[in-house]
């Protein structure tokens, strides 16, 4: 497709009608190479892993795109400095490497290079600081090793006192020291790099079927119920293939998950005044833990996260415990020289990480904290033949989905080759000189790529779309409206808390959704 290109890439584009029409063919159709239940980072990754094979893909899901984990993560693709703290050194390089991937070939229009900055407060120990500068080092060799473009990702810097508060003025200056700067990557958004993995897998010929819900899976496809209508049918599949997060055990007998629960609280930026870069603010008592403040360039900032154990039953959206709300706020005080007040937290969200429970299961002690357990994924096939793919992060998502399929190609006999998506770009992806070239504003770029002049031209054509949902918020008609077209959105929840983040500050959501219901009946009159 073309950088100037005023429509969408051929055969990606997501609606209403093509869900309905796609669901009616699905229903006791062909029997299909490929059934993915769970359209997260993970799901929608094996669906575009297996069309581009050749295979032909059902991929569903009981919500919307990016309904669970893959919405409430830190944005962040981590080069895998942490696992290499821990000796993980295969999950490290992993990480490392798949990074490399997102930022140089699938998706430079949606990863960026983050700057952070460490302060050496009194806090910090001169022993600890010096730890994390050799942890530092040792990522820039991971990038290395995972031949990143050093033009891609910065090296890690020493700072001075001044220059650390020129990045973030907000720090307190008595007695700092000067600051650690690294960079990692980082998205635009989580909920748009799972949209644009499900229209990438569109434009392959995958149907991509939301308000789905799998009711019972078997090694040769599925019971499912039409969760907008409540009509029940089969899919019948040659591989089944379980992406279903936290809620994999629930669909598969033998599949032990431990959710770890993260946390991240929303901030106004102006509480926090201009921050060029984000900061790594270590956690009292730890040393290899930080509490993160990510500048999102839209009004907000996030701090995050917690790493805590979740027992019972898994909830659709997670709560978030005010014990989280306050040990946020008092590491973030830390630094500060203004503190911030519960007051000022707008809003906040919670994920549940799907780590893999490998203990006894009638172990007693509790296991180990979420936080020491790997982030290691794993493939496993039941003994009746569906592939659960399950563990890992954000970050690695491409890799579990091309074991996963992998797995299911080789249990199945399948008739597929390698996979090529570390080298397929993502719809709207192109290189960083045609991306600047785009004649478009620079944060449609940031979240459109070279789609961003078509949904710039709506506002063009249409003046009432070039105005904000929202006073206070970047987001246009124009986004609302190419969303419902071309990015599978079903109704006002879709639109406010998915393909746009309105919805994580509660007043701006309640502000927000009379404008944004007005385009969906606009756009959709007949909806359900």
């Amino acid at each position: 497709m073309s950088p100037t290109s005023s429509s969408p890439a051929a055969g990606a584009s997501l609606s209403a009608a093509r869900r309905s029409r796609e669901l009616t063919e699905a229903l006791g159709g062909p029997v299909v190479d490929v059934l993915v239940v769970g359209l997260g980072a993970t799901g929608a990754g094996v669906a575009l892993d297996a069309a581009a094979r050749g295979l032909s893909v059902v991929a569903v899901d009981a919500h919307d795109l990016a309904f669970g984990t893959s919405r409430w993560s830190s944005k962040l693709i981590h080069g895998g400095l942490r696992y290499l703290a821990s000796a993980h050194l295969d999950v490290a390089h992993e990480s490392a490497v798949e990074r490399g991937v997102l930022m140089e070939r699938t998706a430079p229009h949606l990863v960026h290079a983050q700057p952070f900055v460490l302060p050496l407060t009194p806090l910090v120990s001169r022993s600890q600081a010096a730890l994390a500068w050799a942890g530092f080092r040792a990522g820039d060799t991971l990038r290395l090793a995972a031949r990143t473009a050093r033009a891609t990702l910065p090296a890690p810097r020493r700072l001075s006192a001044v220059e650390t508060r020129h990045l973030a003025p907000a720090l307190r200056s008595d007695r700092l020291r000067g600051g650690l700067l690294s960079w990692d990557g980082r998205l635009t958004d989580d909920a748009r790099l799972v949209t644009a993995l499900a229209r990438t897998a569109a434009a392959r010929g995958a149907r991509i079927l939301t308000r789905v819900r799998a009711l019972e899976l078997t090694a040769s496809g599925a019971r499912i119920r039409d969760e907008l209508t409540g009509e029940e049918g089969e899919i019948r599949a040659r591989a089944v293939i379980n992406a279903s997060g936290v809620w994999a055990g629930d669909l598969v007998e033998g599949i032990r998950v431990r959710p770890s629960r993260g946390t991240h609280l929303v901030l106004r930026s102006d509480r926090l005044g201009p921050l060029p870069a984000g900061l790594h603010v270590p956690v009292p008592g730890e040393t290899n833990r930080f509490v993160l403040v990510l500048p999102q360039g839209d009004g907000r900032v996030y701090v995050g996260l917690t790493d805590e154990p979740v027992e019972g039953e898994v909830p659709d959206v997670p709560e978030v415990p005010e014990t989280d709300v306050g040990f946020l706020l008092d590491v973030l005080g830390s630094v500060l020289d203004t503190p911030v007040h519960r007051e000022d937290v707008v809003g906040a969200f919670a994920g549940l990480r799907p780590l893999l429970d490998t203990g006894p299961a009638d172990r007693s002690d509790g296991g180990p904290r979420t936080a020491d357990i790997s982030r290691r994924h794993a493939v496993l096939t039941s003994p009746e033949g569906v592939v659960t793919v399950v563990g890992g992060k954000l970050t690695t998502y491409r890799r579990m989905a091309e074991d996963a399929v992998d797995a299911a190609v080789a249990a199945r006999r399948l008739g597929a080759g390698p996979s090529p998506t570390a080298a397929l770009p993502l719809v709207g992806a192109a290189a960083p000189r045609a991306l600047a070239a785009l004649r478009a504003p620079r944060r449609l770029v940031r979240r459109y790529g070279t789609e961003a002049p078509a949904v710039h031209a709506l506002a063009a054509r249409d003046p009432r779309l070039g105005e904000r949902v929202l006073p206070d918020h970047p987001v246009t008609g124009a986004e609302i409206l190419w969303a419902l077209r071309h990015e599978g959105a079903l109704d006002e929840s879709d639109l406010l808390d998915r393909r746009t983040r309105i919805g994580l500050v509660p007043e701006d959501r309640a502000e927000a959704l009379d404008a944004v219901r007005a385009l969906v009946v606009e756009a959709l009159p007949g909806r359900v």
